[in-house]
């Protein structure tokens, strides 16, 4: 966290001082897997502090995602993707990138699309243990996916984002 102030040039002309804090936790990549020939999608549910801090039991339910930690967004993305859904992508691509909280956080996502099947499975995924993570991997048919974000069910900005974004896209029915 650190606290700035700075003199801004309002579009009145006039000139402010301002305080402003801000959280700088590096740049993230997101990914979300689709299969279109069975009209599903990959997600993950994994336990978020906030989420339980809030009030609301603390397991959400994401698209595999994580912070860039040295590697490009496209490199991170894929090894998201494998380490939490245990599908190894490869045609993966990159459709926006989006600050998440531009009011306090320096956080950029770059979004990601990939098309997943079968054959794209090579382990069970769940996340890393020693990085803390007890990930549950979802299958879900695209419409059951979209009728959760409707229902509070999906609460994930990113997800969100990407669920939107693929529905808009006309890759997926329904």
């Amino acid at each position: 966290m650190k606290r700035t102030t700075l003199r801004l040039l309002r579009r009145s002309g006039e000139w402010q001082t301002q305080v402003r804090e801000t959280y700088d936790r590096g740049h993230g990549a997101a990914i979300l897997l689709y299969n279109r020939a069975q009209c599903s999608v990959v997600l993950t549910r994994q336990f978020r502090f906030p989420v339980y801090y809030n009030g609301e039991g603390g397991w959400l339910i994401e698209v595999p995602a994580g912070k860039l930690d040295g590697d490009d967004p496209l490199t991170c993305a894929k090894k998201e993707a494998e380490e939490e859904t245990g599908f190894r992508v490869t045609a993966v691509e990159q459709v926006f990138m989006t600050y998440m909280s531009p009011g306090s956080v320096t956080e950029k996502v770059a979004m990601f699309l990939a098309a997943y099947d079968a054959e794209s499975r090579v382990s069970i995924g769940g996340g890393l243990a020693d990085e803390g993570e007890d990930i549950e991997v979802l299958e879900l048919a695209f419409t059951d996916a979209m009728q959760m974000i409707a229902t509070g069910e999906i609460a994930d900005a990113k997800t969100v984002m990407l669920l939107q974004h693929l529905a808009l896209s006309g890759r997926m029915a329904g």
